[in-house]
């Protein structure tokens, strides 16, 4: 009896032993069978780290090719003193801050042509082969295209006859819209970089399915029923149904102010500080009511103009010297001051009921910001008050925490070409990281556009949240 019982749990031992082993070899080989099923990718994203992305091969003349372009054009007709002319940087994108507070497109570049070697910190992967790839990305400078077509002073923009800027819009479309990535999903997971609110502006109702990156949805769809002219050959605005926070990614603009390191944060002097333009158009009016209500507080600053050779030191030292900086609405919901302000460790004060943000999901704003309603806003002395109720020990809260977060919206990477190794905890990872969070919807969407009929008509649709 007493050598059955020893022997009993020996042999018990040895069959769940043998029966793990079994279980865990039919895991292996199930698994690895999904991995290697390239029709069954979608399980790659919940087992892999990172992207994988495939460049579409356009010709070098619509990215590189035009910055060599932009260096041997005339000076900007829009800013009475244009920083890149006379002086000639090929290769580098414009300083221009019309154009380089819109210069993801350049940056982002740069992270996939940098040699694999040297890409060890890039949560993108780039791939050769569109059938390895999560997402195909469109390596058009788009902005850069828009800007220099809008800064040549003949007014063409909005018209097609003439306009270079819509000639290479359609050489990109016509290429995409020829190759198999594209025929095998419509474009819906085709990654277009378009910061500028008015990059693609002739074809955007054709990529209007893609995964765009934006700055914001001011330039995609107005409130405002005038803007929509049904004379045109192509639509003003993009019915809200077709752009989304669900499909699309939010980007940072680059900012144009220096990084403050919170080592560095001195007393500041004043409560507020504002410079931009006064005026602007459509959800913009708030702008010129909070001036008014705002410019004769005796602790606020309230500057008009624009951080270009002469504003920009005005803006370094306001922004530095004020402990909370207005971001209210201009033409479009945000602009580039609220990322001057986060690298000016100056607490940014968020005016604009439908703005959207960068990152978001992954940051958590109200850590280091303030967000208050246009109502409150514009109820005089409200504001004034309300910051003024913030502790020393408060603003010494949200600063340190800004100072967390300040490379997460940082694109360059230090080289005078853009290409070479990103940070990691940069803009560039940021966005990839965000794009990766679309996969699996894309996917879905890809699959159930196969399987429909043919003949079959579904409206086009974006559930918004």
């Amino acid at each position: 009896m007493t050598s059955m019982a020893v022997a009993r749990p020996l042999w018990s031992r040895s069959c769940l032993f043998l029966s793990f082993s079994i279980v865990s070899l039919l895991f292996f080989f199930f698994s690895n069978s999904l991995l290697s099923d390239p029709n069954l990718r979608i399980w790659r994203g919940t087992v892999e780290t990172g992207i994988n992305v495939f460049v579409a091969e356009l010709p070098r003349s619509l990215n590189y090719g035009l910055l060599d372009k932009y260096w041997s054009s005339p000076p900007d007709s829009r800013i009475p003193s244009d920083p890149d002319h006379p002086s000639r940087r090929p290769g580098k994108y414009p300083e221009n801050p019309l154009i380089k507070q819109y210069s993801a497109e350049y940056w982002i570049m740069g992270d996939l042509e940098t040699p694999p070697e040297k890409r060890i910190g890039s949560f993108a992967k780039r791939v050769f082969s569109e059938s390895e790839a999560d997402v195909v990305f469109v390596p058009f400078f788009a902005t850069l295209s828009a800007e220099m077509e809008l800064g040549n002073g003949k007014g063409s923009f909005r018209k097609r006859s003439g306009n270079e800027d819509y000639q290479r819009q359609r050489q990109v479309l016509d290429f995409l819209k020829n190759t198999q990535a594209w025929k095998r999903s419509g474009g819906r997971d085709h990654v277009f970089v378009l910061t500028d609110p008015v990059a693609m502006w002739h074809v955007r109702h054709e990529i209007a399915l893609s995964i765009l990156l934006v700055v914001d949805f001011g330039g995609w769809f107005r409130l405002d029923s005038k803007s929509f002219n049904a004379s045109t050959s192509f639509p003003e605005r993009i019915e809200h149904t077709q752009v989304s926070v669900i499909k699309d990614v939010i980007v940072p603009y680059t900012h144009l102010l220096p990084r403050l390191h919170l080592s560095r944060n001195q007393r500041r002097h004043s409560l507020l500080y504002f410079k931009g333009a006064k005026h602007r158009h459509r959800g913009g009016l708030i702008r010129e009511k909070l001036w008014d209500l705002l410019v004769d507080e005796h602790d606020i600053l309230m500057e008009e103009g624009f951080p270009n050779a002469t504003g920009r030191e005005q803006s370094i030292r306001g922004m530095r010297n004020s402990d909370f900086c207005l971001h209210p609405a201009g033409d479009t919901p945000t602009s580039c001051r609220l990322f001057d302000a986060i690298q000016s460790l100056c607490i940014p004060v968020i005016v604009s009921d439908n703005i959207e943000l960068p990152f978001e999901g992954i940051l958590d704003y109200l850590e280091f910001s303030v967000f208050v309603s246009v109502t409150d806003a514009l109820t005089p002395k409200w504001l004034a008050y309300h910051l003024r109720s913030f502790s020393e020990r408060d603003k010494e809260s949200f600063r340190s925490r800004m100072a967390k977060v300040q490379s997460v919206f940082v694109y360059d990477n230090g080289r005078a070409d853009g290409i070479g190794p990103i940070q990691p905890d940069g803009a560039v990872n940021h966005i990839w990281k965000k794009v990766q969070q679309k996969v699996p919807m894309v996917k879905e969407a890809v699959i159930r556009e196969r399987r429909k009929p043919v003949g079959t008509s579904v409206p086009l649709r974006c559930q918004c949240i």
